[in-house]
């Protein structure tokens, strides 16, 4: 029995749809705060079990009569760590084989800027490593469906105003992702693994601008403001605090290079090229070549 956390979210969900295409329904379980949310997946027979990561009775039960379990790192940042040991220990104690976990790829998180948000995921695979468990460590790329966040809807009209230097992020799809983690998921080879899955190229925002411009037929220029500028601009728009910290914080990462790390391991392991920039914007944008 397979069991995912977090199944109801973007990820999770992504990840039991297509563990549902390779093994039977009764060999699925999900954890899942709201059951109510999860009553598309118990129609098809999945084993729902509700609880949290900060609950630790609701997950000594959820986690009975598992295997492998899909560790999604948590999106509250209260006590992040403190949840995820709670899974994991509760993954040890009810007897887990194997524990997966969603993670982040990044060069350095010691000269990240971002170390005050994800230090915590590293932490993470270290508390799994130090319980004897085995482990697969996922970690993953930005998503290439970040980049509308980051550009804005109108960025045919503006530009790409974004402080990301000339840095690279080798971006992944997040439907790429889920697909993949299905596969490591029901598939032997991966004990005690570190994944970098990323794409197989790496793009700059500039890049990304003229691709755009070459789509559209338009002028899309690359702006790169300097960070004050840029968190002034966000402030303007009446975005929350916390989003606006955590955009100022992405650009100076993908500015450092912490996402400039091309890999063929997500391509391997699905068999096939993934989804290039040029593709995504497409869609994305809804555009087709002039």
């Amino acid at each position: 029995m397979i069991l995912v956390t977090g199944a109801t979210g973007q990820l999770g969900g992504s990840v039991v749809e297509n563990l549902l295409k390779k093994i039977p329904a009764s060999e699925v379980a999900v954890l899942v705060r709201d059951a109510a949310k999860a009553e598309h997946l118990a129609a098809q027979g999945v084993d729902i079990r509700v609880g949290s990561y900060f609950d630790k009775a609701s997950l000594a039960s959820a986690l009975q009569g598992i295997e492998k379990v899909l560790l999604v790192s948590s999106n509250d940042f209260n006590d992040r760590l403190g949840q995820h040991k709670n899974v994991v220990d509760a993954a040890k104690n009810a007897g887990v084989k194997h524990i997966l976990y969603t993670g982040i790829a990044l060069k350095d998180i010691n000269t990240s800027p971002l170390k005050p948000l994800f230090g915590d995921h590293f932490q993470t695979e270290d508390y799994i490593k130090e319980s004897g468990l085995t482990y697969t460590f996922l970690q993953n790329s930005l998503y290439f469906e970040v980049i509308p966040q980051f550009v804005g809807a109108g960025v045919l009209e503006t530009g790409v105003f974004f402080p990301a230097g000339e840095g690279k992020v080798a971006f992944a799809s997040r439907q790429e992702l889920g697909e993949i983690t299905a596969t490591i998921l029901t598939t032997e080879g991966h004990e005690n693994q570190t994944y970098p899955l990323t794409g197989s190229e790496a793009y700059s925002f500039a890049e990304i601008a003229a691709e755009l411009s070459t789509l559209s037929g338009k002028n899309v220029p690359y702006i790169n403001p300097e960070p004050a500028a840029f968190e002034g601009a966000l402030k303007q728009f009446g975005l929350p605090d916390v989003i606006i910290l955590m955009s100022v914080l992405f650009a100076a990462a993908v500015k450092n290079g912490d996402f400039d790390q091309p890999s063929p391991v997500l391509e391997n392991i699905l068999g096939r090229k993934t989804t290039t920039l040029s593709s995504f914007l497409k869609e994305a944008f809804a555009l087709e070549t002039v």
